[in-house]
């Protein structure tokens, strides 16, 4: 008797162990700089808590995390991705390479960069969504042709997706900016989250 007790109540505990780790929020990982972490703004008004809050409004149970590092180059993203990781996401939005554009960084490191990041993820079977950037004219036109190939040349050679400007809608819009004009206010924010969100979800597979 006291056997079939001891079976039952190692049965229930397995039961109970997958139930809780089946109810987990999917984790989502925001890894970049400064606009993945919500520089100069509240911890709710960043893009993290803001996307957070639109896929729940969908009906998804998911936890976005905040990896984002104001200032940080891509080589200092691409330094810090296995320590990134210990949340062990199932997503991963990649936000680099602006940081490198205003330091007029040659566009073929942020590449072999970002693409060192993007095959890492692959191999460990993780979803991929990369968040394009675009140079500013004022770099001049060479520098752009070569900056702005990187996000979609990366994004095919790997099969992930692209969304194909992370500041679509707000850059160049003083109102949905803080002061700087480079970090989105956070009516800025939402509009990114509201042009982002289709390519999460995609991305998730929903």
């Amino acid at each position: 008797m006291s056997f079939i007790i001891w079976a039952y109540g190692v049965a229930a505990l397995y039961v109970n162990v997958g139930t809780a780790a089946a109810a987990e929020p999917v984790r989502i990982l925001a890894f970049g700089a400064s606009l993945t972490s919500g520089y100069g703004l509240d911890e709710k008004d960043g893009l993290p808590a803001q996307l957070e809050a639109a896929l729940r409004a969908t009906g998804l149970d998911v936890r976005v995390i905040n990896g984002g590092v104001a200032g940080e180059t891509s080589s200092g993203v691409r330094a810090r991705l296995d320590w990134a990781l210990a949340d062990d996401p199932r997503l991963v939005i990649v936000d680099l390479g602006g940081n490198d554009m205003l330091r007029a960084i040659d566009p073929a490191v942020t590449e072999a960069n970002l693409d060192a990041v993007v095959a890492r993820l692959r191999q460990q079977n993780r979803a991929v969504l990369i968040a394009g950037m675009r140079a500013s004219p004022t770099l001049g036109a060479d520098y752009a042709a070569a900056f702005d190939r990187i996000f979609p040349a990366v994004a095919e050679r790997h099969g992930v997706p692209l969304y194909p400007f992370l500041l679509d809608g707000v850059a160049g819009h003083p109102e949905l900016n803080q002061d700087d004009g480079i970090h989105p206010n956070e009516a800025g924010v939402k509009v990114m989250v509201e042009r982002l969100l289709p390519y999460v979800l995609q991305a998730l597979g929903q």
